[in-house]
């Protein structure tokens, strides 16, 4: 069974390779290089310029509603025949929110409060960035349940840098 694995951006090679990743979905600051793994195609790698921010900072790309639109238009198209990697700086914010969208756009009718359960349960600092989650709850039609799960399960532990981590797409 495919799996999302979320990592920070030190462990993204090393990530790839253990999953046998098909895709790689990066969102980190515009200015932080990101090299591909050779192992994925580019066609394969989506690349969103964001800073890990929830309200407008002069200097810094706020996550908007096409950033999120061109995530979920991405994962809509991965054929899950081999695991996605999900990394931001630390693995932490960006990364896990963006997670997070990708198991509820692939799981449509499953519940928000079971996914973002096995978040937590994947992994203790996950910490979903809200903006973004909201913005995936809002382009997948789920009424704040999104929102509401990620509320629940609370802010992680407090890291640097998370362990890398990997969650089924289905249960």
């Amino acid at each position: 069974m495919p799996e999302v694995h979320v990592c920070p951006l030190s462990l993204v090679p090393e990530t790839v390779k253990r999953a046998r990743a098909s895709h790689l979905v990066s969102l980190i600051n515009d200015n932080t290089p990101v090299a591909r793994p050779s192992s994925i195609a580019a066609e394969n790698h989506l690349f969103l310029g964001i800073n890990d921010i929830v309200e407008p900072m002069d200097g810094m790309v706020l996550p908007a509603e096409d950033h999120v639109r061109e995530l979920i238009a991405f994962v809509g198209g991965w054929d899950r025949e081999r695991p996605i990697v999900v990394h931001c700086f630390a693995g932490i914010s960006r990364s896990t929110a963006a997670a997070y969208i990708t198991l509820c756009a692939v799981n449509p009718s499953r519940d928000e409060e079971e996914i973002a359960q096995q978040l937590r349960s994947a992994s203790r600092f996950a910490t979903p960035n809200p903006l973004i989650v909201a913005l995936g709850d809002r382009l997948l039609g789920r009424d704040g349940r999104m929102i509401q799960a990620i509320a629940a399960i609370g802010r992680g532990q407090d890291a640097i840098e998370s362990i890398p981590f990997a969650v089924p797409i289905e249960v």
